[in-house]
């Protein structure tokens, strides 16, 4: 039998500790959209960040979820908005939403409607804004104690930066997300000094597109895709140039493509990186799931805001455990 659902859409804002601060500009809150599904018995929530990298508004997202309100209540189920929708965040609201439904309406949990075993805690980076060296050192410093810290880069001066970032965090393992910032004339020297201090991942140091020369270097250490990374048919084309892809669920368009980009990736001998924007805590749980095949975990998006939504992800330090299913899944 057909299930019709009801939809609602819903726009927030969340306000930021602070800044956040990458090569492209900075925000002090984050915009997200939320859809909830509901069959009458139960109901289903996803949330997604619209990417105005890629020409997206929190306003045309919302719409383009409404516009789907009709194929919803006659009887559109999640594997038919795989095609009713371009992968985004659009797609990916709906599609957590449509999880988090099946979940609440079977008693049975995502992971294992997924065909996971139980999910583990992961330990997840946690991200140091761009900024002037020292400015990035006293805030690598006070995150110091935590394993494995993200460092933005992407500007003139980046040696300088990660340099003062490894003096004041002598202890963790960083890695490093220069957000298209590089260009080919400093690319080896920027991988060079990265190399120099110790890192040991740098996700896209050059524009999607611009990237060929990734594949006539020598690479002193791991280059992940994040940017050039959107979906599965963008994986194969990324061999020889990188070494690892970033998944994010508002690029591939919710966790049913993650999970498939996930599988491609490892066919395809790319290691895996599970990451975010900044969100709460319903951002992050359908990734938990991606995350746990991933060699490194970046789901730090809630505890880069000043409050979190009710009942959110347990962190404990840079531990986070997997979602309760008050919160989704």
């Amino acid at each position: 039998m057909t299930r019709r659902l009801s939809l609602s859409v819903a726009i927030e804002r969340w306000p930021i500790a602070g800044s956040f601060t990458i090569s492209r500009g900075s925000k002090t809150e984050a915009m997200v959209v939320v859809a909830e599904l509901g069959d009458g018995k139960a109901r289903g929530r996803g949330e997604c960040v619209p990417y105005a990298r890629y020409g997206e508004t929190v306003e045309g997202v919302a719409a383009a979820i409404e516009a789907l309100r009709p194929r919803l209540e006659a009887g559109l189920d999640r594997s038919g908005l795989q095609a009713a929708l371009p992968p985004g965040a659009a797609r990916n609201a709906l599609d957590c939403a449509f999880w988090d439904l099946e979940a609440k309406a079977t008693g049975r949990s995502a992971a294992e409607l997924a065909g996971l075993p139980p999910l583990k805690p992961l330990v997840t980076a946690y991200t140091i804004s761009i900024g002037a060296p020292e400015e990035m050192a006293r805030a690598a410093e006070r995150e110091a104690q935590r394993p494995l810290l993200k460092v933005k880069l992407g500007r003139d001066g980046d040696p300088a930066r990660i340099a003062a970032v490894r003096r004041a965090a002598p202890g963790a393992t960083l890695i490093v997300d220069a957000n298209e910032g590089w260009d080919e004339r400093h690319l080896e020297a920027n991988l060079a000094a990265c190399a120099e201090a110790g890192v040991t991942l740098v996700e896209q140091p050059l524009p999607d597109g611009r990237d060929g020369a990734l594949a006539r270097i020598a690479r002193p250490i791991a280059v992940c895709a994040d940017e050039s990374a959107h979906a599965r048919d963008s994986l194969a084309a990324l061999t020889g140039r990188y070494d690892a892809v970033n998944v994010k669920l508002d690029k591939a368009g919710g966790l049913t493509e993650a999970l498939a980009m996930a599988a491609e990736a490892e066919r395809l001998g790319l290691k895996l990186m599970v990451g975010c924007m900044v969100a709460t805590s319903l951002s992050m749980a359908p990734a938990v799931l991606v995350a746990q095949r991933a060699d490194v975990v970046d789901l730090d998006g809630p505890l880069l805001l000043a409050r979190d939504r009710p009942e959110p992800l347990h962190y404990a330090g840079s531990r986070v455990d997997p979602p309760s299913p008050a919160l989704w899944g």
